[in-house]
């Protein structure tokens, strides 16, 4: 679970002049804070901006780009427009799912640091199949291109972990 830091959480609000016609701005902001709306949010945002909890919950679940559930530091869009689905992009994005362990239909690994969606489209048909990861585009992409990309970003995280470590362990 989350810790809020519900000082933060006031700080967007009050940016907004606690404005019940902000509520989608602020919902934003706190997703880009947490990568998530949390659900404990709702009742303080409920009290700060005088609209129902209903109300912003309903907000919250109405605009597919809000989560209410955590997702990963790395987003991953896999395409399955017309385009991409017809040059294969549903074997890249079983390949992501088995090399990220996510089963079940789940879509983020445990560790937070990736979550796979599928999307419509991405607009660049041109470039099918293509995912994006955290908003930049990959074309022509396949299932051993995808696999790579993915380790790379975890070989990167994993080499950014241990670098902050061993700064850690040298201010002890």
């Amino acid at each position: 679970m989350t810790e809020i830091d519900f000082g933060l959480v006031d700080g967007i609000i009050d940016g907004y002049d606690r404005a019940p016609s902000a509520v989608i701005a602020i919902l934003q902001e706190i997703q880009e804070r947490y990568r998530y709306i949390p659900r404990e949010i709702f009742p303080h945002l409920s009290s700060r901006v005088g609209l129902s909890e209903a109300k912003i919950f309903s907000v919250a679940t109405f605009y597919e780009n809000f989560s209410l559930e955590p997702k990963g530091k790395n987003i991953i869009k896999v395409c399955d427009g017309t385009a991409c689905h017809v040059r294969k992009s549903m074997p890249i994005l079983e390949r992501l799912r088995q090399d990220l362990g996510l089963v079940g239909g789940g879509v983020t690994t445990k560790d937070l640091l990736f979550t796979v969606e599928t999307v419509a489209c991405l607009g660049a048909c041109g470039l099918a199949p293509v995912l994006t990861l955290n908003g930049k585009a990959y074309p022509a992409m396949t299932p051993e291109k995808a696999s790579e990309l993915i380790k790379g970003v975890a070989d990167a995280e994993s080499r950014s972990v241990m670098a902050s470590e061993g700064t850690k362990t040298e201010a002890a």
